[in-house]
C-alpha cells in the first residue's frame, strides 16, 4: 500500500466567522501503481485533499501513513515524503524559477543530496520522458509556451523519482492537441514507470479514458469511489452536485432509449464506437 488517509479532517480559520470544514473524515487508500482520477466541483475538497498527500497541509485530525508510517510521527522525514510523493501544481509557472530549463529540473535532485553531474543525468532522463529534448536545456522556462511549461514543471518533479505522481489540473488552459500529448505521456509514465498517478480534472472525458478509479468530492466528503463504469452510472446524482458524465454515456442512453442494444455504461468514444458496431451487426443478422 503506498498511502492511506485516516479519518482525515481539515478545518480552515478554526474557531473564526470564516471558518470552513474543508475535509470530513476521509478514509482512501491509494494502492502502487494505481492511476486515480479526483473529481469535484470547485470548492468541493480536491485541491485541499492532494495537498495533504505529500504534507503541504497538515490534517486538523486523523492520521496519514506512507508505507505504513504515520507521516505525523514524532522525526518523521517530511522532506523525504515530499521527494516521494510529487505534486504538480495547476500553474505550472509557479514551480519554474532558474535561468534555464535544465537547471530547474536539476534543482530537486540537488535538493536530495545529489552531485552536480548525478543531478543533470536525472534531469535529462526527466525531461526526455516528457518529450523536451536537448534543444530545450538552455532556454528559460518563461518562454515556453503553456503546454511546454507543463512538461518542465512534471519533469522538474519525475527526477526526484517519485512513488506518487500528484496532478493538480494538469492540463488547464491547454488547447486540445497539447491536452491529448501530456496526458498520453502520463499514461506512458503510468505504464513504463509503474508510477502511482493521481489525477485531478474536471474533465469527466479524460477521467474515463486514463484512469482506473475515480474519487468524486462533494463538499469535503467522498461521494463516490469505483471504477469509471460504476461512477458514471450515477450520472444523475453527478448532476445534482455540479458535475456530469462524459458525453458518450449521454449518448449511449439516449441510444438505448430508442431500441438500440448498445452497452449503456460505455464511457470511451472506443468502447461506445465498439457496442454501437455490434448493435448494428445485429440489425444487419435480422434483416
Amino acid at each position: 500500500m503506498s498511502i492511506k488517509l485516516d479519518h482525515v479532517n481539515y478545518v480552515y480559520s478554526p474557531g473564526t466567522a470564516y471558518e470552513i470544514h474543508a475535509l470530513k473524515d476521509i478514509c482512501l487508500d491509494i494502492q502502487d501503481g494505481e492511476f486515480v482520477g479526483l473529481i469535484g466541483h470547485t470548492g468541493s475538497g480536491k485541491s485541499t485533499l492532494v495537498q495533504h498527500l505529500n504534507g503541504l497541509v497538515k490534517a486538523t485530525d486523523g492520521h496519514i501513513y506512507f508505507h505504513g508510517e504515520d507521516i505525523y510521527g514524532a522525526g518523521y522525514d517530511m522532506r523525504r515524503l515530499r521527494s516521494k510523493v510529487g505534486l504538480v501544481f495547476q500553474y505550472p509557472e509557479h514551480q519554474l524559477f532558474e535561468v534555464d530549463v535544465l537547471s530547474d529540473v536539476c534543482f530537486g535532485p540537488k535538493n536530495q543530496g545529489l552531485s552536480q553531474e548525478e543531478a543533470k543525468e536525472r534531469a535529462k532522463e526527466a525531461l526526455a520522458m516528457v518529450g523536451l529534448g536537448e534543444a530545450f536545456y538552455h532556454q528559460s522556462p518563461f518562454e515556453l509556451s503553456g503546454g511546454q511549461k507543463r512538461r518542465a514543471a512534471i519533469a522538474g518533479v519525475l527526477a526526484m523519482e517519485p512513488e506518487i505522481l500528484v496532478l493538480d489540473e494538469p492540463t488547464a488552459g491547454l488547447d486540445p492537441k497539447g491536452r491529448d500529448e501530456i496526458l498520453d505521456q502520463i499514461e506512458r509514465l503510468h505504464k513504463e514507470k509503474k508510477i502511482s498517478i493521481v489525477l485531478v480534472s474536471h474533465s469527466m472525458e479524460d477521467v474515463a479514458r486514463y484512469v482506473e478509479r475515480i474519487i468524486v468530492m462533494n463538499q469535503g466528503e467522498v461521494l463516490f469511489d469505483n471504477a469509471p463504469r460504476e461512477v458514471f452510472r450515477h450520472y444523475k446524482e453527478l448532476e445534482q452536485v455540479g458535475l456530469a458524465a462524459p458525453q458518450v454515456t449521454y449518448m449511449m442512453h439516449a441510444l438505448k432509449e430508442r431500441g438500440f442494444s448498445v452497452d449503456e455504461d460505455a464511457t470511451t468514444i472506443e468502447e461506445a464506437r465498439d457496442t454501437i458496431l455490434r448493435a448494428l451487426g445485429r440489425l444487419g443478422d435480422k434483416s
